[in-house]
């Protein structure tokens, strides 16, 4: 069985609270199976989470798992609760589990080969009848050199009920393998130890303590919204660190306010990954994601010594993405949800609004040209309509087995019975009639929404000549000129702020051979000549640390 992506259905029996339209047995699958017993006890939502026993069974890829196999790859303690918002009302619920050794500390364990932890969410694609929103926006923001959770999907009898497919997800959590920035200690509160690394989350639960914006979402405006403490956590953070980034933010939304960013001093790039953030509002609009921007959205912020700049991310929770809503415009291929969100006057009822810099940022000249520049390498790749539905097609052969027993006890593609809820589809219900018809508009949607993009991204970027142009976003070496050379050569370097800059040239033993630059240089693009009249020939070495960062390149002198 294919496991691209680190992506399996499990067959996750667990579960309680749920109306089904007969009980399915499952004997064998062709997916991992997850046991889970409470034990007679109700699950509850959020804590106090109950105490319950969990097997795993999987017996390696191709190979068939029996309900009666020994559960060799898990088979111990859980702590569990129902997760979600809007999702913990629904007939199918996801849960968050905690594994757990006999005396109930933490266990880090690998689930199903996903790396070592101990905090795991079992997602239930309900409102999802193609099954793959969330896994397909998850491998796309992996491909795009992003950190996003991996899955894996499953099937379950919670109590001895079956209860469907299921995705075993990541938590997103501060980890080597997950969230990969800077610990941040209760006693790490000055210096470079203070500024990360630290998650902020943008959701509902408005009482939740953070640092509240500064300016409102949009104009005439009431609402206060809030930058939650995710990492550290609420009652574990100290109080400089809260000063801190409290600061930081502050600093920013300021910047972003003003909106003159002509300058290396008022740039958003001070503050910004700017590549994070285009690349995330390429997902949310490639998606059109109801949610967007505005709920289950992430910020991570590095330690300076490792950037110090604010990332957009990780994506979370895209069941109402791709075409899956009939509101906000969710349905609708052509505009941009972002000016939905900012413009819309239909939207201002709604107290789950975007950060006013969002729209700051997609006004921005400079933000447009490097958002078609993203778009354009990615739609030769990971984003061409081929790639996307081969990755479509891969992700539902995955399900291809276990999706008859699925919706034998979860709403069938076509069906407006959601157990009491709503379904998204209800005005296009005579399209969908079965799972390939689901899957088939999801992908016609995709097409026609990209088309719409390809034509429309373009006429973003103005054609005035904006002065900020001149200032790069990142810091970058490039590639000397002319290589090979004899005896001298240009090297060329950017930087996106005013940086203290060192660039050095080694041989291959690693022995210093010149020093070409070493003192604080303007933002923008630079040039250095670099003359090798008294080496011989070889390969050199060029290093340059600014920003930092150390970047090193080859040259090769031929005499």
């Amino acid at each position: 069985m294919s496991r691209t992506g680190l992506l399996i259905l499990c067959i996750i029996i667990a579960g309680v609270n749920s109306l089904q339209a007969w009980q399915v047995e499952l004997t064998s699958s062709d997916l991992p199976i997850i046991i889970i017993n409470t034990n007679g006890q109700g699950i509850p939502y959020d804590d106090p989470r109950i105490v319950a026993e969990m097997n795993v069974i999987y017996n390696g890829s191709g190979n068939r798992n029996s309900v009666n196999d020994s559960p060799d790859h898990y088979s111990g303690k859980i702590s569990i609760e129902i997760r979600g918002e809007s999702s913990a009302g629904w007939d199918y619920k996801s849960y968050g589990i905690e594994t757990q050794n006999e005396d109930s500390t933490n266990r880090n364990v690998s689930l199903l080969g996903l790396p070592e932890e101990q905090d795991w969410i079992l997602h239930a694609p309900f409102y999802d009848r193609s099954l793959i929103r969330n896994v397909l926006i998850y491998d796309l923001a992996r491909k795009m050199g992003w950190y996003a959770s991996r899955t894996v999907y499953c099937e379950l009898i919670l109590n001895g009920e079956y209860k469907g497919i299921y995705v075993l997800m990541e938590k997103i959590k501060r980890d080597k393998d997950r969230v990969d920035i800077a610990t941040l200690s209760p006693d790490e509160i000055s210096g470079d130890d203070v500024t990360g690394g630290y998650i902020l989350r943008v959701d509902k639960e408005e009482w939740s303590p953070g640092v509240n914006s500064s300016y409102p979402p949009r104009r005439n405006s009431n609402i206060t919204l809030r930058y939650q403490y995710y990492y550290p956590k609420a009652d574990e953070i100290a109080q400089e660190q809260e000063n801190y980034i409290s600061s930081f933010i502050n600093e920013f939304e300021e910047v972003m306010n003003e909106g003159d960013f002509h300058t290396p001093e008022n740039s958003y790039t001070n503050f910004l990954d700017v590549d994070s953030f285009v690349d995330y509002l390429i997902l949310n609009e490639l998606s059109r994601n109801v949610d967007g921007y505005r709920l289950s959205a992430y910020l991570t912020k590095q330690k300076d010594s490792d950037g110090g700049k604010l990332l957009a991310g990780p994506v979370w929770d895209y069941n109402f993405s791709f075409g899956n809503a009939d509101y906000y415009d969710g349905s609708r291929t052509e505009g941009w949800q972002l000016d939905y969100f900012a413009e819309d006057p239909g939207f201002q009822w709604d107290q789950y609004q975007m950060m006013f810099w969002w729209k700051v940022l997609f006004d921005d000249g400079k933000f447009r040209k490097r958002l078609n520049e993203r778009w354009d390498l990615f739609r030769q790749n990971i984003l061409s309509v081929d790639s996307l539905n081969a990755t479509i097609d891969q992700f539902a052969e995955i399900t291809s087995e276990a999706r008859e027993r699925n919706f034998q006890v979860r709403p069938e593609p076509g069906s407006t019975n959601m157990g009491g809820g709503w379904y998204p589809y209800d005005s296009r219900n005579n399209q969908i009639h079965s799972y390939e018809d689901e899957i088939s508009l999801t992908k016609s949607w995709i097409a026609d929404r990209i088309t719409w993009m390809d034509e429309n991204l373009p006429l973003l970027t103005s054609n005035e000549n904006d002065p900020s142009d001149d200032i790069p976003f990142t810091v970058a070496l490039h590639q000397n000129h002319p290589n090979p050379f004899n005896p001298s050569t240009v090297i060329s370097y950017q930087l996106a702020v005013n940086s203290r800059v060192s660039l050095k040239v080694f041989d291959l033993l690693g022995h210093e051979v010149a020093l070409l630059v070493d003192e604080l240089k303007s933002a923008g693009t630079h040039q250095v000549s670099f003359d090798a009249s008294g080496l011989s020939s070889g390969i050199y070495l060029y290093q340059l640390e600014a920003g930092g960062l150390s970047l090193t390149k080859k040259m090769l002198l031929l005499k």
